[in-house]
């Protein structure tokens, strides 16, 4: 698939895709004309990356991860990352729980004063 198609499924820019090669997270071939073309598989790796940038990870960590993800094994080392990872991604859940909560305090705090 071409890398305009690519972008717009998955939501991201071209230039993103570009990126994302040029960091190495992502592969393409290239046609007889030097366009390039990706595995069907990409929109979904690309997907996964943006979930992992949004959870605050970096280019270079998803670098990291991505031997376990293609080999669905890990290394000591990896695991420990990834143990990490998912330590730091669960107090930024627990802080933005603690918001949310306090925000639903004030929204009742606030209907109580109209009623």
């Amino acid at each position: 698939m071409r890398i305009g198609e690519v972008a717009r499924r998955s939501g991201v820019s071209v230039r993103a895709l570009r990126y994302y090669e040029q960091q190495g997270l992502l592969t393409s071939g290239r046609t007889p004309g030097g366009q390039r073309e990706y595995d069907d598989d990409a929109v979904d790796r690309v997907r996964f990356f943006q979930q992992l940038y949004a959870a605050g990870l970096s280019s270079r960590r998803i670098a990291e991860l991505l031997p376990c993800v293609d080999t669905g094994t890990t290394t000591a080392g990896q695991r420990a990352m990834l143990d990490a990872e998912r330590a730091r991604i669960a107090g930024r859940i627990a802080a933005l729980r603690t918001a949310l909560d306090r925000l639903d305090e004030l929204i009742a705090a606030a209907d109580a004063r109209r009623a």
